[in-house]
């Protein structure tokens, strides 16, 4: 496992040390990344040793990729190498499914990666403001750690984010309002309640954690990149660190130089800031005003990152769109009654995305395409049955 070299910022490119915990940079408020020493970890050779190894502890799941992660004994309850599905009736899509996944959504890879680090640097209180998944994952790998975790959400998130978030022990606040209210409370009590922040991109390990999902789609396409990957994107934290673990893999030689795939930021109608961004070809977004999606994953007014997304989509010659929530749905209900899938409603954006990109020409059939399922379906139950007009007996 390689050892951390230092810390670097996004927009500055000053170097901070990750000797201690840090949030973000103190010179112009940037996302930290971790960079490494990776010189033992070039080459195909250790490439292909991931999966000859792949199987023993902790190398399963995300950690077979200890070669590009922090040197430190890992908080794990099996998150990642998560299954990816080919579609039945387009041989050329395949459907990440992150549903698999502890707590059932791809944020277990982003928290046990940043639980892990706060275990390993002695934190013993950790917040977060979360649409609802983050909370549920936060929570497990908290008890899991033996930390404390203070969650405040949206009072309106789906039931199974709140009873997980109490039944792991977290202490839970339920907030009149949207993420960014959330985010704004956990500013405003951190320094007095003793909370390291652990916020999407307030700190440098839950990116670590979601770059896994490039280096994962990369090995099981063979060590190819695909044409486009398509993300739900609220915060937009798997976007960013799949850009981070693709420039990792080209710098150790794992992936032949060639075309990076498009990125496709998908985000719903009625909370699209950084679509419109990209639309009107600004480099930053706006806070969106009234956000409201059944896709609570998608509902974020502002990313932290949104300068960053907007770039990665451009210069991989992607896009960011908005769909509507009724074609959300029907993309839902297609892939579960025709896939045999039930996909979580940010999923959906992602395949109606496909579609939409499909039917205007954007894409070809021939293209091979990564679409991101980001969580079970079932985790929904209560979103989903409203929208099916079933009520409980």
């Amino acid at each position: 496992m390689p050892q951390i070299a230092h810390l670097e910022c996004s927009r500055c490119h000053q170097t901070v040390s990750a000797e201690t915990p840090q949030t973000l940079c103190p010179n112009c408020s940037g996302v930290l990344y971790v960079r490494y020493d990776l010189s033992s970890a070039r080459g195909v050779a250790v490439r292909d040793r991931i999966a000859s190894e792949a199987g023993t502890a902790p190398s399963a799941g995300m950690w077979r990729y200890r070669a590009v992660l922090p040197s430190v004994e890992p908080v794990t309850l099996g998150e990642g190498w998560t299954p990816m599905l080919q579609s039945k009736r387009n041989r050329n899509v395949y459907l990440k499914e992150e549903g698999a996944n502890p707590t059932g959504t791809f944020k277990a890879r982003g928290l046990a990666l940043a639980v892990t680090m706060a275990r390993h640097y002695g934190l013993k209180k950790l917040a977060v403001p979360s649409a609802g998944n983050a909370a549920g994952a936060l929570a497990a790998y908290a008890a899991a750690a033996g930390i404390e975790a203070h969650i405040f959400m949206p009072k309106d998130v789906p039931i199974a984010n709140h009873m997980e978030s109490v039944a792991y022990g977290a202490k839970v606040t339920l907030v009149d309002g949207l993420i960014s209210d959330c985010a704004r409370i956990v500013n405003e009590r951190k320094q007095a309640e003793g909370w390291f922040d652990i916020s999407s991109l307030k700190e440098p390990f839950r990116v670590e954690g979601k770059k896994t999902m490039g280096y994962e789609l990369v090995e099981q396409l063979g060590w190819q990149y695909p044409d486009a990957v398509f993300y739900p994107t609220g915060g937009g934290v798997g976007l960013i660190g799949m850009w981070k673990a693709f420039e990792e893999m080209e710098q150790l030689g794992w992936v032949a130089p060639g075309k990076r795939p498009k990125m496709i930021a998908v985000q719903s109608s009625g909370c699209a800031p950084i679509a419109r961004a990209f639309e009107e070809g600004k480099p930053a977004s706006e806070a969106w005003q009234n956000a409201s999606t059944f896709a609570s994953g998608l509902r974020v007014p502002k990313a932290y990152g949104d300068t960053i997304i907007l770039d990665i989509c451009r210069s991989s010659g992607g896009v960011a769109l908005a769909i509507p929530d009724d074609t959300i749905f029907q993309s839902l209900l297609d892939w579960s009654r025709n896939e045999g899938i039930l996909l979580s409603p940010e999923g959906a954006a992602a395949t109606a995305a496909y579609d939409h990109l499909l039917a205007n020409g954007y894409l070809k059939a021939t293209d091979r395409c990564v679409l991101f399922n980001t969580g079970a379906g079932l985790k929904y139950a209560d979103v989903i049955a409203e929208k099916l007009g079933l009520t409980a007996k």
